[in-house]
């Protein structure tokens, strides 16, 4: 992909996660939206254009810029191999899922009891695996994407079912950063397909953010565990009433 067409389809990831639409652009720049969206269709941005837009949303070019090349070129899903890796020694995972919310070096020594030496040769195991570059003076370049999956069944998704989600879900949820939401209901395939795109946009969203906020200090951001899941099921109170189990009611 081109510089330029990754920059534009970051900005238009911003733009969509500020509501902002082409039309808005358009009444702010004085331009006409037919205008606008043949730059966008055509990546035909002069820097002082992608300028005026970055101002919309009240973003710097060289925070379009930053954000654009931390998304570039990163890996989607780790290896059998990778995730055996992180599983095998918690540490490495830890650092790992440190570097992935963009700690700094000094920031993990502080925070968790692991000493420069060794946060050195975990750092340097995470490039061995190709999860991160590791550059001079212990900075790094993130080579795994923010929404990158797991494996079906791979090591990470059998470590978070045994030892996370479990955890994860018991509790009342009832703090302040906290929310939690159950709802049911009967869908056709049409809106099933229109839900999943939803919350596959907020996953993304989500990730988005966490890129936007990886340049704040670590004592301005709290560590906050998401889940979105959803499955054909009934619950086994209702299940057990059926006149015919073959048939949903």
């Amino acid at each position: 992909m081109s510089q330029i067409k990754q920059i534009a389809n970051t900005l238009k990831q911003l733009l969509k996660q500020h509501k902002v639409t082409y039309r808005m652009i358009a009444e702010e720049l004085n331009m006409s939206e037919a205008n606008i969206k043949r730059v966008f269709a055509t990546n035909n941005f002069s820097l002082e254009r992608l300028e005026q837009i970055c101002n919309v949303i009240h973003i710097s070019l060289s925070d379009l810029f930053s954000l654009s090349e931390k998304q570039q070129q990163q890996l989607t899903e780790l290896t059998l191999e990778q995730e055996q890796e992180l599983i095998e020694n918690p540490k490495l995972l830890l650092v790992a899922v440190c570097v992935r919310d963009y700690w700094k070096f000094e920031e993990i020594i502080k925070h968790y009891n692991i000493d420069m030496h060794e946060c050195i040769q975990l750092m340097a195991k995470l490039d061995k695996i190709k999860l991160i570059q590791l550059l001079p003076n212990n900075n790094y370049k993130l080579l795994i994407a923010q929404d990158f999956r797991w494996i079906k069944n791979g090591p990470l998704e059998r470590f978070m079912e045994k030892e996370v989600l479990n955890r994860f879900m018991a509790s009342s949820f009832d703090g302040e950063d906290c929310f939690r939401f159950y709802l049911r209901g009967r869908y056709s395939q049409a809106s099933i397909k229109t839900i999943q795109r939803k919350l596959n946009q907020i996953t993304k969203e989500a990730a988005e953010l966490n890129i936007e906020d990886s340049d704040l200090p670590l004592e301005k951001r709290i560590h906050i565990g998401m889940l979105f899941a959803m499955r054909p099921w009934e619950p086994s109170l209702f299940e057990q009433f059926r006149r015919n189990k073959q048939q949903g009611l």
